[in-house]
């Protein structure tokens, strides 16, 4: 009996160990930072997308899109598109903010864009086509205007833009900038701003040169353009679907005291501005039925302010910029976690999430020295990139 209960425990103690070590070997590591590209330098890179055939560009806010040379060492790129002669960028919030390779890029050659415009002030997504004498090179001339967002102001105008599993073209664009929404764009379902839109490239719905697909949540009802699959959002900084599970993830950018991360999903309101994350704020003139989602995470501007949050005790930062589901394979203990970073603070954070609750978080990088992070990325093996608007493409990577 004595020696069935010493096996026994020393079984039990076993296993103890190996789920213990199991739980050590599964929690989010530590990264760093590697400059990709060593040789070359941009004008405050927004965006990195590397299709298929190799192919990796990389959008500048002024209206440059580069194509990158294949040897990481390369010190010269090759211009894929350019509208700096139209000056999308005036002021800080604005430019190209977006692009989107049609699923069907290499068979149809179309390609999207959001940018800024001035007199009146708006925000436009257009689609080109690429050149037929050059398919490294967008024919300007092939401009298709898909959508024109008037803008009371030169901020929050948001501009990610990605086509979702279903083949559909999201697009995001913020409550039309300064503080308070001012005029209750985000909780006003009759207009474009404050939301996350869904349209379909590929068919047209009357007379609009752009298809609302009849799934979309507030198709037919009064008061409400189709166009919104969510709404109730500030200023969302960069968004992204999880390729392994489809899920749409965003970084909404705060006001005073909060940042967050939302998990976007059909008809969904986030709240703003009768919510700052998932504090009270300010009251609407709109009434809808539901509730307002809570974010899966927020973090406060001032440490102090961390208690206040029923979420996980996060570390304090001042301006979101959101990431991705890490799906590559060389960083193994990250896989299936949300990375996500601070714009003014320099730090990056990763978190997992069981569709419930946040079960692990940590920062893994900095504070540190790329104060501004402009964006991530992931290439077509799903490794991850960060965008610094010192002009460098830094690749993560474990300690």
């Amino acid at each position: 009996m004595k020696s069935f209960l010493f096996s026994t425990r020393a079984v039990l103690a076993f296993l103890a160990l190996l789920v213990f070590s199991t739980i050590q070997a599964a929690s989010l590591p530590q990264l760093k930072l590697v400059n990709a590209y060593p040789n070359l330098k941009f004008k405050r890179p927004l965006w990195l997308e590397q299709l298929a055939d190799g192919r990796t560009f990389v959008m500048e806010q002024q209206g440059k899109i580069h194509i990158l040379p294949k040897n990481s060492d390369g010190d010269s790129t090759e211009v894929f598109f350019d509208i700096t002669k139209r000056k999308p960028y005036q002021k800080d919030e604005e430019g190209l903010l977006g692009m989107a390779f049609h699923p069907k890029f290499a068979d149809n050659g179309k390609f999207y864009v959001f940018y800024s415009q001035h007199e009146p002030l708006r925000s436009v997504v257009s689609e080109f086509t690429v050149s037929k004498d050059n398919p490294n090179a967008i024919n300007l001339s092939s401009e298709k205007i898909l959508l024109t967002i008037l803008r009371p102001f030169w901020n929050h105008d948001g501009g990610c833009i990605l086509f979702g599993p279903d083949g559909k073209l999201y697009i995001s664009h913020g409550d039309g900038g300064k503080r308070d929404d001012p005029f209750d764009n985000a909780q006003n379902l009759t207009t474009l701003l404050g939301t996350i839109l869904r349209i379909d490239v590929d068919t047209q719905t009357g007379s609009l040169p752009y298809g609302i697909p009849a799934d979309n949540p507030f198709v037919g009802k009064k008061d409400a353009r189709g166009e919104i699959w969510a709404y109730g959002l500030r200023n969302v900084w960069r968004m992204s679907f999880d390729r392994a599970s489809g899920q749409l993830w965003a970084g909404d950018v705060g006001q005073d005291k909060w940042e967050e991360v939302n998990l976007i999903v059909k008809g969904g309101n986030y709240g703003w501005r009768v919510r700052e994350a998932a504090h009270p704020w300010k009251a609407t003139s709109f009434k809808h039925e539901g509730k307002y989602l809570d974010p899966v995470i927020e973090y406060p501007h001032q440490p102090a302010l961390a208690k206040e949050s029923k979420f996980s005790k996060h570390s304090h930062g001042l301006s979101i910029t959101g990431g991705y589901v890490y799906r590559g394979k060389k960083i193994t203990a990250l896989q299936g976690a949300y990375v996500y970073g601070d714009y003014k603070q320099g730090t990056v954070w990763a978190m997992r999430y069981n569709g419930e609750t946040v079960t692990e978080y940590a920062q893994v990088i900095g504070p540190n020295p790329i104060r501004l992070v402009a964006s991530f990325a992931e290439d077509a093996a799903g490794e991850m990139y960060l965008l610094g608007f010192e002009g460098k493409i830094y690749r993560l990577e474990a300690k």
